[in-house]
This record gives structure tokens, C-alpha cells and sequence, in this order.
């Protein structure tokens, strides 16, 4: 069963993106992907994004992919949102990955732009359209063109917010400009991909956040969404201030590695990474738990 969502907030507002941990020997650790699942939810997520760029879905099989949104709908599944990623840069694959999610107990979908071919806009809207058909579960966009090379234009956005099933954006675009007119001119629930951008994305009209850093710092993501939500621009500004650098730190380099380096000197599941990705060097590390502490997380 799937929590209660509204069409302003269709997941929730605030969700992780969630690491797949793996064991020492590199093999997928559903016992730790439900414990870690577990934490995020009890710390206030009302969501989970499994298979996503974080969940390194680059480098796990489809067999693992259902695996991991099986046991992360059961683990959390009635306490939050399960959202599954299902977006590659092939359609066909992807309206699999989408069957597949669906069939393993997934509340939506995210689907990112088709990267590295870089597909005009009529194959954006075709390839996102398709996946909205393949079956009955909701849609989350994934709009990042530093990672597929190509935006989805605004027009597109409107035209894919008529279909019934396409329910929200997630943004990383990094373009507030271009964000305000998405959103004043679509019905898609509005979700930050950026956490430095979380704050700003608000005051133009996002509904809440799909965060990396979330990981570790999500009651105080709940209390800048809270406060904007109250009016208390001050205080999201403070909190948003604070965070700072927490969001830096979490991206001096690629955010799977620093992730999973964070949730370890926390002592939460994460495990090693899947090449190419690697772990951190000791004074990459130092320079990690340096800029927590500066946020105000310590080991």
C-alpha cells in the first residue's frame, strides 16, 4: 500500500535518492538497502528514489534493480513512497525497467532524459510519453542536462504535463529562470534535484526536494521546507545557510562516492562503489568529515 498523495505533492516532499549498498565482495546487500531504507523514512522522508544515478543504476543488472525495489517496498512500502528508476537511453529498455518496477511493488517511476545520444525534443516527448504508457504508476521527469546532454525545453514539459500519468519534475537543470516558466505553465509537482538549489527552487514554486544529501541531514531539509512553508523566510534562510557546507562537501566530488563515504563514517549500510566509481582517498575523506562538521554533522 502506498502513502496517501495529494496532486500538489504526488510523492510526498521531501525524498532521498538513495545509494544501493553492496557487501565487501561487491554484491547487491538487500539486508542493508532495508535497514538503510528503514533510517531514511524513521528521519522523516516521505519518499525513496531506488535505481536512480545514485543508486548507481549504471552499473545493476535489471534482475538487481527489481530485487532492491522488492525489498525496499517492503521494508518502508507503507510508510513512504517508493519511487523506481527506470530511465535509460534506450526506450525499449526503459518501458522494461518500468514493467519490472511496477511488478515489484513500486508507488511511481523516474524517468531521466535519454543521455549520450542527445534525442531531439519530438524524441524526448515520444520516449517519455511511451514509458507514461507502459504502465498504471505515476511519473516523475528527471530533467539533468549536465549528465544527458540535452534540456528538456519548456514547451516539452507542457505538452508531457497533459498526460495523465506524468506528475512531476524532478530538476536539475540549475536554470530558475527557465524553472519559474515550467512551472507557471505546467500542473507538475515541482521537485528540487539540486540540494543547493532547494531553497531557491521553493521560492519559485517547487513543492519539495529529491535530495542527496538527504542522507544525512534530512530533519534539517524538514525544517527549511517547514519554515518556507510557515513563512519564515529568516529561518530557511539560516537553516539553508547552515547547510551550506554540507551541500559543497557532498559534492567536491562525485556524490554516489561521497555519499557512501558519509553513510560510513556514520556507521549506516553503503558498502563499496562499482566501477569506474571509487572510493574516496584518506585525505579526500578528512576533507569530507571537515566540511560535515562545518554543517554541524558529526561521526
Amino acid at each position: 500500500m502506498a502513502p496517501t498523495s495529494t496532486p500538489q505533492t504526488p510523492f510526498g516532499r521531501v525524498l532521498t535518492a538513495m545509494v544501493t549498498p553492496f557487501t565487501p565482495d561487491g554484491a547487491l546487500d538487500l539486508d542493508g538497502a532495508q535497514r538503510l531504507a528503514a533510517h531514511l523514512v524513521d528521519a522523516g522522508n516521505d519518499g525513496l528514489v531506488v535505481n536512480g544515478t545514485t543508486g548507481e543504476s549504471p552499473t545493476t543488472s535489471d534482475a538487481e534493480k527489481a530485487q532492491l525495489v522488492r525489498a525496499v517496498v517492503d521494508a518502508v512500502g507503507d510508510r513512504a513512497f517508493v519511487v523506481a528508476g527506470a530511465g535509460t537511453n534506450d526506450t525499449r529498455h526503459s518501458l522494461e525497467l518500468a514493467r519490472a518496477a511496477q511488478d515489484a511493488g513500486a508507488h511511481g517511476l523516474l524517468a531521466v532524459t535519454p543521455y549520450y545520444s542527445k534525442p531531439p525534443q519530438e524524441g524526448l516527448l515520444r520516449h517519455f510519453t511511451a514509458i507514461a504508457d507502459a504502465t498504471d504508476l505515476p511519473v516523475m521527469l528527471y530533467d539533468i542536462p549536465g549528465r544527458s546532454g540535452v534540456p528538456i525545453n519548456t514547451e516539452t514539459i507542457v505538452r508531457l504535463a497533459e498526460h495523465p500519468r506524468i506528475v512531476a519534475n524532478k530538476d536539475a537543470k540549475g536554470d530558475l529562470g527557465r524553472a519559474s516558466w515550467a512551472i507557471a505553465r505546467s500542473s507538475l509537482a515541482w521537485y528540487s534535484g539540486d540540494d543547493m538549489l532547494n531553497l531557491p527552487l521553493l521560492s519559485v514554486g517547487a513543492v519539495g526536494f529529491v535530495s542527496v544529501v538527504g542522507h544525512i541531514v534530512t530533519p534539517e531539509l524538514r525544517a527549511l521546507l517547514d519554515a518556507h512553508l510557515n513563512g519564515d523566510v529568516t529561518k530557511a534562510t539560516e537553516i539553508h545557510q547552515k547547510l551550506l557546507p554540507v551541500f559543497t562537501g557532498m559534492f567536491r566530488t562525485q556524490g554516489v562516492i561521497t555519499t557512501k563515504a558519509a553513510l560510513g563514517l556514520q556507521g549506516l549500510p553503503a558498502g563499496p562503489l562499482r566501477l569506474p566509481l571509487v572510493e574516496l582517498s584518506p585525505e579526500e575523506t578528512e576533507q569530507l568529515t571537515r566540511d560535515l562538521a562545518a554543517g554541524g554533522v558529526h561521526r
